[in-house]
């Protein structure tokens, strides 16, 4: 399973790189496309370690001003 993350940067939030650097921290890589990050599960992950991601993305970049959107397939 992958997941990718797209993130809504603000103009008067935190520098993209600041969040990349944030992300890639967490194991996410950039990629080009219609997405910005993508986390590569090395197989199938339950609903709950979806949801835990989930949490912990909105952990990582709280007070960062910006948006995400995450889809696992």
């Amino acid at each position: 399973m992958e997941t990718y993350l797209r993130v809504s940067f603000h103009s008067e939030g935190a520098k993209p790189q600041e969040v990349a650097e944030r992300l890639e921290g967490f194991g996410f890589v950039p990629t080009q496309g219609n997405y910005d990050f993508l986390y590569d599960w090395r197989g199938p992950a339950t609903p709950d370690q979806l949801l835990d991601l989930s949490d912990e993305v909105s952990r990582l970049l709280r007070g960062y001003r910006v948006l995400f959107e995450i889809e696992t397939v």
